[in-house]
C-alpha cells in the first residue's frame, strides 16, 4: 500500500496551529475574568438576590395583610393606637410602676 499523496510538513502544522488554538481557548476559559470564576462569582450574587428577593417578598405579604387588617377592622386601628401612640380608653385606668434598680431593697 502506498502513503497518501498530502504534505506532511502541512499536516504537522496545521495539528499544531490546532493544538496551540486549544491552549489559548482553555487557559481563557479557565484563568480570564470572564471565564469560570465569573459564571461562579454571578451564579453566587444571583443567590443572594434570590434570598433577599424572598425576604422582601414575605415583607410584604405582612405588610399587605396589616394593611387589610386596618381598613376592614376597627380592633387593629384600636391595638395599633394603643402600641404606638399609647391610646387609653375612656374606662380604663393607667398604672405606671417604676422599675427598681437591681439590688435594691423591696419596702413594704
Amino acid at each position: 500500500m502506498k502513503p497518501a499523496p498530502g504534505n506532511p510538513l502541512g499536516f504537522r502544522l496545521l495539528v499544531v496551529g490546532l493544538l496551540c488554538l486549544l491552549i489559548v481557548l482553555q487557559v481563557r476559559l479557565w484563568i480570564s475574568r470572564d471565564g469560570f470564576s465569573e459564571v461562579s462569582r454571578l451564579r453566587h450574587q444571583v443567590e443572594l438576590q434570590r434570598h433577599e428577593n424572598q425576604e422582601l417578598a414575605e415583607r410584604n405579604e405582612r405588610l399587605a395583610a396589616e394593611v387589610g387588617d386596618l381598613q376592614n377592622g376597627f380592633g387593629a386601628v384600636e391595638e395599633r393606637a394603643r402600641s404606638d401612640l399609647g391610646l387609653i380608653g375612656d374606662d380604663e385606668t393607667f398604672y405606671v410602676f417604676p422599675e427598681q434598680p437591681a439590688g435594691a431593697p423591696v419596702s413594704d
